[in-house]
């Protein structure tokens, strides 16, 4: 029963912080730096969990397969290749790799 009582809560907390947004005045919208931060939050936050997925493994900091798949991705962005074509660089060097290490 303690999982519903969290779930319940957790989507109340979400209805609130949705609808507390909806109550910021228009004016603080439109400050130079709520925009600046509002553009850069996204990227920062999916740089920062792509870190973690990559390197982190619970408590501990690894170098394996998905750090390579991900200098792969990085080169063929640094090429400017289209996205599936880095999607499939790193599918295909992470999975390499993992065969190769065994």
């Amino acid at each position: 029963m303690n999982i519903w009582i969290a779930i319940g809560l957790t989507a109340v907390g979400c209805y609130l912080a949705k609808y507390a947004g909806l109550l910021v005045p228009a004016g603080v919208l439109e400050r130079p730096l709520v925009r600046r931060m509002a553009t850069l939050l996204p990227v920062a936050l999916l740089a920062a969990l792509t870190a973690q997925q990559t390197f982190g493994d619970g408590q501990h900091l690894v170098l394996d397969a998905r750090a390579a798949g991900l200098a792969a991705a990085a080169i063929a962005l640094i090429l400017r290749a289209p996205f599936l074509v880095v999607v499939g660089a790193a599918v295909v060097v992470t999975a390499g790799v993992r065969a190769l290490a065994g």
